[in-house]
């Protein structure tokens, strides 16, 4: 079972090592073809992806903050991460098909 960590922002790489999070693969993107059922995928995912991932059998956990609006669009650091309430929250995602 693999641990992915999905994110291309050096800020949530420190934060995660920092909180001593374990990872076994850190990308910038996600290939949902990579993930096997067991896995663990954290990070900020697309609905669309997050479903993917819960449908291939894996977890995934959202890296969840409450960012200010004159916050957003910046590179976040790791201390900026944990002042927003940085957090792991996992969640089920399932696409729904249209009738």
């Amino acid at each position: 079972m693999t641990t992915f960590f999905i994110t291309r922002h050096p800020g949530a790489r420190v934060w995660a090592e920092q909180e001593g999070i374990r990872v076994d693969r850190r990308v910038d993107h996600l290939d949902p073809a990579e993930v096997s059922p067991g896995d663990t995928v954290l990070g900020t995912l697309p609905v669309n992806l997050a479903a993917e991932v819960c449908a291939r059998g894996a977890r995934y956990l959202h890296l969840s903050l409450t960012v200010p609006a004159e916050w957003r669009g910046r590179e976040l650091s790791a201390d900026d991460l944990r002042r927003f309430g940085a957090r792991l929250e996992q969640f089920e995602v399932r696409a729904i098909p249209s009738a």
